[in-house]
């Protein structure tokens, strides 16, 4: 009975799904850097066809990491877009997963990436003890400043101190393992992750200044994993004419695929460009779109499961 009861269940997942797929996998809510796309206060080319047709628009860069058996999911990012990143994620799981997730998973205080626990708050969803992971400057950061201290004093929130390099056990078939880039750290340092599963190893890099100031070689990173999604800020010098690109470091996306040229393709179609600027042309330029995607990398997109 328990057997036919157990693939009953697998039958109403893969009907909900439309296909039996993997029992862990990220799904993609975000893609776009801090301000989303489009940008506030941009009325330039880049930006004016997705102020007049919302479809073109993008969330801030945030994915579900997604455990389909225990039925538990993870947030990675709590983004100025939260409210509809939640909501999208619930309607395309077909209300299958619980609508909250597990817990949450943060890389550092800008703010595309923490600003969202504010829904958590008492004038929202008033959340209880939900699971926020941290190293310990973003740590302090989140408990000694408003409005941040009160999501932890009214317990809507629960810091859960991560160490760098360190590895924390999700699940029996999950492992979360910390690490630090050098970024522009002014209220906290900077986390990328190394996601270990039962079938697949994820890196999430969103945000780093070069990847020569990395003390690990991102080529070696990448080999190392089955996808990685990484910092794609910027594709090239030429984004920001009013700033200097010294005052707000990242690698190029030509920079990027130039250091992988050499690769072979097996290595090249691992990298899942992520964590785009309103003026990176990658976002709308389908002639810069294709050709990245020729030279044998990937474009993460909204919505999409790796």
């Amino acid at each position: 009975m328990k057997q036919l009861v157990f693939f009953l269940v697998l039958c109403l997942f893969s009907h909900l799904y439309g296909q039996q797929g993997p029992q862990i996998y990220i799904h993609i809510l975000g893609i776009a850097q801090d301000g989303g796309y489009p940008h506030a206060g941009c009325q330039k080319n880049c930006c004016v066809d997705a102020w007049k047709n919302k479809s073109l628009g993008k969330y801030v860069c945030s994915f579900a990491l997604v455990d389909s058996i225990s039925k538990k999911w993870w947030l990675f990012e709590a983004t100025p877009d939260i409210k509809f990143q939640l909501n999208d994620f619930h309607q395309s799981t077909k209300g299958y997963f619980d609508y909250l997730p597990a817990g949450i998973f943060l890389t550092h205080a800008h703010i595309g990436h923490y600003t969202g626990l504010m829904h958590l708050g008492k004038e929202v969803m008033g959340t209880k003890e939900m699971p926020v992971y941290v190293l310990p400057k973003m740590k302090s950061f989140l408990e000694n400043n408003g409005p941040w201290s009160q999501l932890v004093a009214l317990k809507n929130i629960v810091l859960k101190p991560l160490s760098e390099d360190s590895v924390l056990s999700l699940t029996s078939e999950i492992q979360i393992r910390p690490f630090t880039v050098p970024h522009r750290d002014e209220f906290s340092e900077t986390a990328g992750f190394k996601i270990l599963s039962s079938n697949k190893k994820y890196l999430f890099i969103p945000d780093i200044d070069k990847w020569e100031k990395w003390k690990t070689h991102i080529v070696e990173a990448v080999r190392s994993v089955d996808f990685a999604l990484i910092d794609a800020t910027f594709y090239a010098n030429t984004e920001l004419p009013n700033r200097a690109l010294s005052g707000v470091p990242h690698p190029l996306v030509t920079e990027t695929m130039d250091l992988f040229s050499n690769e072979e393709i097996t290595t090249k179609v691992k990298i899942y460009f992520i964590h785009f600027n309103h003026m990176n042309p990658l976002l709308w330029d389908k002639g810069k779109q294709l050709e990245v995607e020729k030279s044998g990398f990937h474009l993460a997109e909204q919505g999409a499961r790796l």
